[in-house]
């Protein structure tokens, strides 16, 4: 995509991954507009930017999502980018039960929401001469993480609909583009600055220069063995990568 001359929406722009590419676009000249539930830290975040827009969004509430798509294709008509950002990533037992007012949740915030954001944007950016919908999956998508089984479900389902979604706009002036983050040291569950964990700040700058290119997928490069995995061998990876955590689990405070 083009990295310049964009009016951009992000979703889940007031943290982590979301509020580094939030700062990175906005460094460049874009016009950003972040999205998020809670107005004190779109507030926190855009005083620390002075020239970026927020709107108070419930990527889980489709009104709140027809609300705030009628409201930005009115104020910011030359919205051409949308990154569908925003998730939750709760702990699970897929083994034992399964709360259920958490699992849908995710699965509403982490699939449904980026599907609904898509679909109330889509017609608005079909009309301009060039547009780019990205959206945040996982390498999860690909090796899941047991622990997170409902997460990296949605992730993988995510990624799925990313190219059914691509093929199905290959005739507009629409590109899909996504995002595979490998561990990232972010609050998305805490930010306990593991050391296994990739900085954010190297994680942007690595994605925003595959973002400049046409890469259909921006995958870092401490991201690629776990994305090269899918194939007839990927549960042997898929296991030997769950007992390693349970080995050494991450830290939780």
């Amino acid at each position: 995509m083009q990295l310049t001359d964009n009016t951009i929406l992000i979703t889940g722009g007031t943290s982590g991954i979301g509020r580094g590419l939030a700062e990175a676009f906005h460094k460049l000249g874009n016009t950003v507009i972040i999205a998020g539930r809670r107005k004190a830290l779109l507030d926190e975040v855009v005083k620390a930017n002075p020239g970026m827009h927020a709107v108070e969004l419930d990527i889980a509430d489709p009104a709140s999502i027809k609300r705030v798509a009628g409201q930005l294709t009115r104020d910011f008509p030359a919205l051409n980018v949308l990154v569908n950002n925003a998730g939750i990533m709760p702990f699970d037992d897929a083994a034992g039960e399964i709360d259920e007012e958490v699992m849908l949740s995710t699965v509403t915030t982490n699939l449904l929401g980026p599907i609904r954001m898509s679909a109330a944007l889509v017609g608005h950016l079909k009309r301009q001469p060039r547009a780019t919908i990205i959206n945040n999956t996982s390498v999860l998508a690909y090796v899941p993480l047991a622990s997170t089984a409902v997460y990296s479900a949605t992730k993988a389902a995510l990624h799925s609909y990313t190219l059914s979604q691509r093929f199905m706009l290959r005739d507009t002036s629409v590109k899909l583009q996504e995002i595979a983050p490998p561990w990232v040291n972010t609050d998305l569950v805490y930010k306990g600055d593991d050391p296994r964990a990739m900085p954010l700040e190297a994680f942007i700058e690595q994605t925003m220069a595959a973002l400049a290119s046409d890469k259909e997928e921006v995958v870092v490069e401490a991201a690629k063995p776990m994305r090269d995995n899918a194939g007839p061998n990927e549960h042997k990876l898929v296991n030997e990568f769950n007992a390693y955590l349970q080995a050494n689990p991450i830290p939780v405070y």
